[in-house]
């Protein structure tokens, strides 16, 4: 398999298989958010610890200016998240915090916030198609890896975007065919970051810094703190060993796909 076939087969099935797993968590019962959500984090947790950022900080030239990407990388997701473009409201109390999947919607806002969160998603999803490209440039393994982690985090967010939707006053498969279209951007990502860093190899290290922190900052900003909803010491420890198992898993995933390619 080609590296650009691999690129775009990891793509589009992240993007596709991320939004049939969130159709299915719409029928789950609730005990099962949790579960899933923990488990993203360590998913990208280890991701970002145990394969990108080693593998930025083996092709970078200045370690300084590598880390100082990472610290620009999460002021700018914070940044982007305060201007409405990676999550569904500005608002403490808004129709994306309070909604609940298990939960018929409230009377729905006339397409508003489905709209605002149709457009954040697809620009989530084109940077995380450059980010996969990226990823693949500079080691096969990595890009399988980062592919998996940027599906596993992609589920329980698009379980939320469903609810968004719904509330705004689509139907079901209105909002699964606008999250498939939205997921359609992630393949315009792949091929673009394919064709322009492929000739850009010096930022190649830095793309994966800012992926890092991407993937940083979701998991400690915009996953763990709903987790601290249950204090009660058994939640704590499912919590404790599902983001084990998150991170156990990516780094199952680097070892099999090392052993695959050299084996």
């Amino acid at each position: 398999m080609s590296l650009l076939a691999a690129i775009l087969l990891a793509s589009t099935a992240g993007g596709v298989l991320s939004v049939l797993l969130a159709t299915v968590a719409l029928r789950m019962k609730a005990e099962w958010v949790p579960v899933m959500v923990s488990y993203s984090i360590g998913a990208l947790l280890g991701a970002a610890f145990l394969e990108i950022l080693p593998h930025a900080l083996e092709h970078a030239d200045n370690m300084e200016a590598l880390s100082g990407t990472v610290l620009g990388g999460i002021l700018g997701f914070f940044i982007l998240e305060k201007l409405v473009l990676w999550r569904h409201c500005h608002t403490e109390h808004c129709e994306a915090h309070g909604a609940s999947a298990f939960a018929p919607p409230p009377q729905h806002d006339h397409g508003r916030s489905g709209l605002m969160i149709t457009v954040g998603d697809t620009v989530h999803n084109f940077v995380d198609g450059v980010m996969i490209a990226a990823a693949f440039l500079v080691d096969f393994k990595l890009g399988v890896v980062t592919a998996f982690a940027i599906a596993a985090h992609e589920v329980p967010q698009e379980l939320g975007d469903f609810l968004i939707l719904l509330h705004s006053g689509y139907s079901k498969t209105q909002a699964i065919l606008l999250n498939l279209l939205s997921s359609l951007a992630m393949l315009v990502g792949a091929l673009l970051g394919y064709f322009l860093l492929a000739e850009l190899q010096w930022a190649l290290p830095y793309m994966l810094a800012i992926a890092a922190s991407g993937m940083i900052y979701v998991a400690v900003a915009d996953l763990i703190p709903g987790l601290h909803k249950r204090v009660e010491l058994i939640h704590t420890g499912q919590q404790a060993l599902l983001i084990g198992l998150g991170i156990f898993t990516v780094w199952s995933a680097g070892t099999l796909a090392h052993e695959w390619m050299h084996g």
